[in-house]
């Protein structure tokens, strides 16, 4: 049984406060960071003491800075030097593009104590990693599979590893990763300092914290578990060929959008019919390959793409903090899953909106899923995409592409977004309009959020007062483009029944 501290969130100290060498807090401060979240001010003091520490919070809630910092300033006070093939210090994380993404937020901590840093995972060629190892890592990050690979060709060990972390360990548990993190685990020394992270906590991992962790300091802050008020939760009851002409609507307002399906085949085809609508999207599941992955993510994070479609086992591997509707097409099976993808918005004290699409042959599905979730979602019942709730949901004017997403090779239109004759950009300079406000700096790694100015995503001031959603960059000169698509029909009947297949096969 693990006992798990609550956090008092009504008093917040300063990262200085806490221990945080001043170098780390200087550069921290230079990325618009100053006040730490509920899990770093829980967690902070017992890490840069050099205790094990156990800690539970959703996606979002700060967990990266969280063991980064403590990571730095203990390799750092330690002094010992890094030497071939035997890191420092080892972070696992269950995705590729999660490695990627802590490794963006660790390199400018890394690189003010002198640190160097890598990433391990599949899907590429091993050989630049092997030749990083050979020359001397401080810092490995990777995921277990391609790690245990290069252990057994003699390329790394973990016998000089002094700080072991464990990211997003309940998503490792989900993917079938934790023999392998076990193995890894055994490989490090017993006397160094060990953090496991986690979302939430079951049978596996509590096993894996009592073989691992020696007298943990536990906390909760920001939990899975917690209700999040900054984000709404709503159900359209839709008939079946109206999903994908009301999920389009939906997509097409402006903003950064996230929408799930239960299956690789769906998550292709819905991002497919959405491009074919003009609404520039992209895809991540488990057919891609590497370089595809990585081309999709850059795309959503830069805002060539505004609408991600990406299935479960790619939902926590995402962190964009400026994502403010995610949308279910497919309802999780479970309500983990829904915990999961929802948390892709609502991140770091921004607002955000969930919207589940709910056919009549779902509707007891839903509602035991939303009971076992912990929520109670409005539900409206929407027989078209002229139903009021859509605009408040996704405020802003419908603008399309034709084509939807311009290829990599194919230069962007003159200012990069989606937008009408006399309509603001999306992004860039001037007025940049684009969204709903944001509440303050990001902590994740990603990037800060969209740039352009203050106005909220229907032509007002964004919610917080601070920076609008509005991200597709480029100049502000007027452009146009139509607001439908060559070859569908209104009503986007064939496009429904497409996705639906797509679906089934899969």
């Amino acid at each position: 049984m693990i006992s798990l501290l609550s956090v008092d969130t009504t008093i917040v100290p300063a990262f200085s406060d806490l221990g945080v060498p001043a170098e780390l807090v200087e550069v921290l401060a230079g990325l618009g960071i100053e006040t730490p979240t509920p899990i770093q001010a829980a967690t902070l003091g017992d890490s840069l003491a050099g205790r094990d520490v156990l800690g539970r919070g959703r996606t979002g809630s700060g967990k990266t800075y969280a063991f980064l910092l403590p990571l730095v300033a203990r390799l750092t006070a330690s002094k010992n030097r890094r030497t071939p093939k035997t890191p420092r210090a080892l972070i696992l994380a269950p995705t590729r593009e999660l490695v990627g993404q802590i490794e963006a937020a660790l390199k400018p901590l890394a690189a003010t104590a002198g640190l160097t840093t890598m990433t391990v995972f599949g899907g590429v060629s091993q050989g630049p990693q092997v030749t990083a190892l050979r020359n001397g890592v401080d810092i490995v990050l990777a995921c277990p599979g391609r790690l245990e690979d290069l252990i057994k060709q003699r390329a790394c060990s973990l016998g000089s590893v002094e700080v072991t972390i464990l990211d997003e360990a309940d998503h490792m548990a989900d993917l079938g990763f934790l023999p392998a993190v076990t193995r890894l685990l055994g490989q490090t020394p017993p006397n160094g300092q060990r953090m496991l992270f986690s979302a939430t906590l079951d049978g596996a991992i509590t096993g894996l914290v009592r073989k691992f962790l020696h007298d943990p300091a536990t906390h909760e802050a920001d939990s899975a578990q917690s209700p999040v008020s900054t984000m709404e939760h709503h159900v359209l009851h839709v008939a079946r060929d109206q999903r994908i002409p009301v999920l389009a609507d939906l997509t097409s307002a402006p903003g950064r959008t996230m929408v799930f399906t239960r299956t690789k085949h769906g998550a292709k085809a819905l991002a497919k019919q959405l491009n074919a609508r003009g609404i520039p999207a992209v895809e991540l599941h488990g057919n891609l390959s590497q370089n595809a992955r990585t081309r999709n993510m850059d795309a959503f994070h830069s805002g060539a793409a505004s609408t991600m479609v990406a299935t479960d086992i790619a939902a926590r591997g995402i962190h964009v903090d400026d994502v403010a509707l995610v949308v279910h097409a497919d309802p999780p099976v479970e309500h983990k899953a829904y915990t999961h993808r929802s948390g892709r918005t609502a991140r770091a004290g921004q607002d955000g909106t969930v919207v589940t699409l709910m056919t009549d042959e779902q509707v007891s599905g839903v509602r035991a899923l939303t009971r076992a979730a912990g929520i109670k979602p409005t539900t409206t019942r929407v027989s078209g995409v002229d139903h009021p709730v859509l605009q408040s949901l996704a405020p802003g004017e419908r603008v399309l592409v034709p084509g939807g997403l311009v290829p990599a090779h194919t230069p962007a239109p003159q200012g990069g977004g989606r937008r009408t004759s006399g309509s603001a950009p999306r992004s860039g300079g001037g007025n940049g309009g684009g969204g709903r406000g944001r509440r303050g700096p990001s902590q994740g790694g990603a990037p800060a959020g969209r740039s352009g100015g203050g106005s909220g995503r229907s032509g007002g001031q964004g919610r917080s007062g601070g920076q609008g959603r509005g991200a597709r960059g480029g100049s502000s000169g007027p452009s146009t483009y139509t607001t439908s698509s060559p070859g569908l029909s209104s009503s986007g009947s064939h496009s429904a029944a497409s996705f639906s297949r797509s679906s089934r096969r899969g």
